[in-house]
């Protein structure tokens, strides 16, 4: 089974990184770090780099695709654009096409999420309706071969679930134990619906999204 990341400049690294970790341990998997052009790709802080060991053209037909989002985003939004260009193609024999956090702007901008139900970043949810997307509040959505996750440490629950799908509940548990994914956060701060509006608000205020 052939697993594809695809990687942009200014991608969120955990975005990456977390499915990255769930998937590496499911049995007969081959997971490929994958971008326009193969070597080094920075994340949005500039300071880390994956290397992607394959350009799009190298993995034409993945199994299952993932994007994940981060400010570059932006950048790959237009019809025309190379990562457009190959999720669409590949989407078309895709088992499951997955994001995590602004990754799903990008799918709905290639019109994979028209009318359907999906999740992104709590501040990107106007976006997503505005390209066609049906907004849902949940940590994940999967509707038919598409699977979609909320903000960064969410890919992590999404990349779960979908092992659970793929694999069964024993091999997507002792995944989770493998890799001690116990959140026990020391504050109730993870959702715009828990936050305090003190912490909400300036984040609002400095969104990228109108």
């Amino acid at each position: 089974m052939q697993i594809v990341i695809a990687l942009f400049e200014r991608f969120t690294s955990l975005d990456a990184v977390g499915p990255y970790q769930v998937f590496n341990h499911w049995p007969g998997a081959e997971v490929i770090f994958a971008s326009e052009r193969s070597g080094p790709t920075r994340d949005e802080s500039g300071s880390l780099a994956l290397h992607a060991d394959a350009c799009y053209a190298d993995v034409p037909a993945p199994d299952i695709l993932l994007i994940p989002g981060g400010p570059g985003q932006a950048a790959h939004m237009s019809q025309a654009d190379p990562l457009q260009t190959w999720l669409k193609a590949a989407d078309q024999t895709t088992t499951w096409t997955t994001s995590v956090c602004t990754g799903a702007l990008i799918l709905a901008a290639a019109g994979l999420l028209e009318a359907r139900p999906a999740t992104t970043y709590w501040l990107a949810m106007d976006e997503l309706a505005r390209l066609g997307a049906k907004p849902v509040q949940e940590r994940y959505v999967f509707d038919g071969k598409y699977a979609t996750s909320a903000g960064v440490s969410a890919g992590i629950d999404m990349a779960l679930a979908l092992s659970a799908k793929i694999a069964g509940d024993e091999v997507a548990q002792r995944i989770q134990l493998v890799i001690e994914y116990d959140p026990q956060p020391p504050f109730n701060s993870g959702s715009p619906a828990t936050a305090p509006q003190e912490v909400v608000a300036p984040l609002r205020a400095a969104s990228r999204f109108p």
